[in-house]
């Protein structure tokens, strides 16, 4: 019998986690050596959002850098993972209700092969990438992914790329920068929302006595809305861990998520 896949929410911070060994890449690396050998990867990354939703369709994706301003050296980096016709195929038949069409043009971004090298660096596993609806609200997302928790049992692994919290307008791009308090306030008030699947909170931006600091480690969604993904195809009977927690850059969540073993 074929074992149920977890789900996965990690964290990708800056893109230089993609080249650098520190205490967050080590503890994603070591996922690899533990979790059951997937069938394919199903990335939910922050960085493709579409109108309407997408789903990459090709056989070998291309490694797009989305990104500008680091080192050459990044610019150099090739995930070359192949794709997943079959699985973009299934995803599609399961998200019929909500018109997702295939995209054969995207390719993999870096919210999904900076931590896919980690996690999975002889870039062997299949993986498709499906993109974030701008036309959906939380709830919606959240509806969305509970329609591909089948795939779990088809030894897919979903993993949503994003940060718990993402502000860059205060992010300290020094990498020796020390927490600062509200990012560590929020990141442990979502942990203990995530230990309890607390969905009221988990969707309401406008709780009257978080309002505030949502937005202020939120100001888009799109870094959160991959952590409903992982969240939503996952059911009340996982083990939910932590695989990493700890904050970089001052303000960035590192907190990555595992539901199921």
């Amino acid at each position: 019998m074929q074992h149920k896949m977890p789900t996965l929410f990690i964290a990708h911070g800056s893109p230089m986690n993609a080249i650098q060994r520190n205490a967050f890449t080590d503890a994603i690396g070591g996922l690899g050596r533990t979790l059951p050998r997937p069938s394919a990867v199903l990335v939910i990354s922050a960085h493709w959002r579409t109108t309407g939703t997408r789903v990459l369709n090709a056989a070998w994706p291309e490694t797009i850098h989305d990104f500008s301003g680091f080192p050459e050296e990044l610019f150099r980096v090739r995930y070359p993972a192949p794709g997943s016709p079959a699985t973009a195929n299934r995803i599609v038949k399961l998200l019929e209700q909500f018109g997702v069409k295939d995209d054969p043009e995207w390719g993999l971004d870096h919210g999904t092969w900076s931590v896919l090298r980690h996690i999975y660096p002889g870039a062997d596993i299949p993986t498709v990438q499906l993109s974030l609806n701008r036309r959906l609200d939380l709830a919606g997302h959240l509806a969305l992914a509970q329609m591909l928790a089948p795939l779990r049992d088809e030894g897919v692994l979903i993993l949503g790329s994003g940060n718990i919290t993402h502000n860059l307008g205060e992010v300290d791009f020094n990498e020796d920068a020390k927490p600062v308090l509200w990012a560590e306030q929020f990141d442990q008030r979502m942990a203990l929302a995530i230990e309890h699947r607390d969905v009221d909170f988990l969707l309401r931006r406008s709780d009257p006595d978080w309002a505030a600091l949502w937005r202020r480690a939120l100001p888009t969604s799109e870094h959160y809305i991959p952590f409903l993904y992982a969240f939503g195809a996952s059911d009340e009977s996982d083990l939910i861990s932590f695989p990493y927690q700890g904050i970089q850059n001052g303000t960035l969540s590192m907190r990555c998520v595992q539901f199921g073993t």
